[in-house]
């Protein structure tokens, strides 16, 4: 399988986040992956990230990261008309 199989876009073609869908991973791993990001205060896909920058030498650079994102955000279609009022939504919130 190419690389460009591999990864795959979640936010459309501009300037997403590629991403990588690792399978059978061995429970042992997973468990210790888990407890280290837990310990560290991270998400399990920050402390992977993490884990692999450091192993290739590389640096995150999270306001890159925060800029792409928002440009994704920025670059959306704003849906209007489709949105529900807030207070209906809390008060349908609570009911449950």
């Amino acid at each position: 399988m190419g690389l460009h199989n591999a990864l795959r876009c979640n936010l459309g073609n501009n300037g997403c986040m590629p991403v990588i869908q690792v399978r059978d991973v061995p429970e042992h791993i997973y468990r210790l992956l888990a407890k280290q990001a837990e310990a560290e205060r991270r998400s399990l896909t920050q402390h992977v990230i993490a884990l692999l920058a450091r192993a290739l030498e590389t640096e995150i650079d999270p306001k890159v990261r925060r800029q792409a994102l928002l440009r994704s955000i920025q670059s959306a279609p704003l849906q209007t008309g489709k949105l529900r009022d807030p207070a209906a939504l809390i008060r349908e919130d609570r009911r449950r």
